[in-house]
């Protein structure tokens, strides 16, 4: 049997773990496990930037996966980047093992407003979704309701839904047929 591997990593409490297996559980087809990575947040962490290098995260996920990881899925509450961009809320390999969300800018605190655990929790699970839909092949969707839709700005996560539309859904399962 294989397995979807969540790995978080110095989240803090972990309310929403449950609502996100069940979720990528629905998802996916997949049970999940979770697994303490063997990561160094530090050796991700550019001091020029203040923020971290999800690349570099994910490339130390991935050194050694379980042999029945169909996909690993790291969570973390710090502030992600990729040289080209200013900021990332994830970023997955596609049609790879790995992929990372990072739950610092999901959270309503970063934007100075209340903390609100299920906002956080429905953030988490979208973006969760939408990068290990990478990670089955999927590219991003036009669809603005589509799960698979690009964010840009947290306003883009709460307006798509945590589904994919018909044609990523149809890719994914075509994905997941070929996998076997």
């Amino acid at each position: 049997m294989a397995f979807i591997y969540i790995l978080p990593m110095e989240t803090g409490p972990t309310f929403w773990i449950e609502p996100l297996e069940k979720s990528l559980q629905r998802a996916f087809g997949y049970q999940t496990r979770k697994l303490r990575p063997k990561v160094s947040l530090e050796k991700a962490f550019d001091l020029k930037r203040s923020q971290y290098s999800s690349s570099q995260i994910l490339i130390q996920m991935i050194a050694q996966p379980p042999p029945d990881a169909v996909k690993l899925l790291g969570i973390v509450n710090v502030d992600l980047f990729i040289p080209i961009l200013t900021f990332v809320f994830g970023e997955a390999q596609l049609r790879g093992i790995g992929s990372l969300v990072s739950m610092h800018r999901l959270n309503n605190r970063f934007y100075g407003l209340p903390e609100n655990r299920d906002l956080l929790t429905e953030r988490l699970i979208k973006e969760a979704i939408h990068e290990l839909g990478h990670n089955f092949g999927l590219v991003h969707c036009a669809n603005p309701r589509c799960v698979m839709r690009s964010s840009t700005y947290v306003e883009d996560i709460d307006f798509k839904s945590r589904e994919m539309c018909g044609l990523c859904r149809d890719q994914l399962w075509t994905a997941k047929k070929e996998r076997r």
